[in-house]
């Protein structure tokens, strides 16, 4: 332990293992003022980002060293550190500084960077669960069929240069060259064969740059919220956007939608499994929840409502 360290423990300061991915979209902005805020309760310890591991690797070799883990980045950065956290259980502070930034949008964690560390210093950390397909921990959503090409395409340079927007320019690109697959669900006691365009199961409420997973979705309900979108034409997805921003797609006819705990998807040939933005594995895909995983730095319940999240940025 450093002389640093010793005398920070000595001030009674919480020490809290810091890292910034530099690469997220907003990974560069100045972190002065929300770096001064954390110091006033907190021993911050930098890391910078490994290059030649996982960033849970990074998390479990530094534990003993630290009381809290937090995170500058977009939701690849936190998916990147799920296992990490799960394994150590070491409460999470998350700094915004992705191109959607989901998960936060999810608990109601404030998009600017001061707001959300002194959210850090002065809140309490909240149990949430997490969503695990094939072994591989996701904090909002994973799917297969079209928002896994669309993670495929979707390069980090068109994220950091457009934004949000460019989610949508990719995946219009992409729409018209979309064709439906099937798929065997298996959940519940029972064995479902469908065509769909995609499949997606949900931990969180947000994902995709603000669409909703179901309009009912919590982080920590236990359950994981499944949908497919059976649509036959790219247009009649058009029509269904305005329904998946709301979460309330699972009321049309062409959409399968139920929760569960457990849930089982196979294809006739594998197809890549997207969780968070990133592709992790294929099918088969075996996904289930794990209740109260993970802590993180959140208002409490009752302000993670559709009207609080809008207010602090959710679309």
């Amino acid at each position: 332990m450093t002389a640093a360290s010793s005398a920070s423990d000595r001030a009674g300061r919480r020490r809290a293992l810091l890292v910034v991915n530099p690469r997220a979209r907003n990974g560069s902005a100045s972190l002065t003022a929300a770096r001064a805020a954390l110091s006033d309760d907190l021993h911050l310890i930098d890391a910078d980002l490994p290059q030649d591991r996982p960033l849970s690797d990074l998390i479990r070799a530094r534990a003993g060293e630290v009381d809290l883990i937090i995170l500058g980045g977009g939701d690849g950065t936190l998916n990147s550190a799920a296992s990490g956290l799960f394994d150590t259980q070491l409460p999470l502070g998350v700094l915004p500084l992705g191109t959607a930034n989901d998960f936060a949008r999810t608990l109601a964690i404030p998009p600017d960077p001061l707001a959300a560390a002194r959210l850090i210093v002065s809140g309490q950390p909240r149990a949430v669960d997490l969503g695990e397909v094939n072994g591989h921990p996701f904090l909002n959503v994973a799917s297969v069929g079209f928002s896994a090409d669309l993670a495929r395409a979707l390069t980090q340079q068109a994220k950091r240069q457009f934004g949000i927007l460019g989610y949508g320019v990719v995946a219009a690109r992409l729409l018209l060259q979309s064709r439906l697959f099937t798929a065997f669900i298996e959940h519940d006691g029972q064995v479902e064969t469908v065509r769909t365009l995609q499949v997606s199961v949900g931990n969180g409420r947000y994902y995709g740059g603000g669409m909703t997973v179901a309009a009912s979705a919590a982080p920590d309900d236990g359950k994981l919220d499944f949908y497919s979108l059976e649509v036959d034409h790219w247009w009649r997805l058009l029509t269904l956007l305005p329904a998946l921003r709301r979460g309330t797609q699972g009321e049309w006819d062409d959409v399968r939608a139920f929760r569960t705990t457990e849930v089982v998807v196979r294809t006739s040939r594998p197809r890549p499994v997207n969780t968070d933005g990133e592709l992790v594995t294929f099918t088969p895909a075996h996904f289930r929840i794990r209740p109260a995983a993970i802590r993180v730095y959140a208002p409490p319940v009752r302000a993670a409502s559709p009207a609080t999240s809008s207010l602090l940025g959710a679309p």
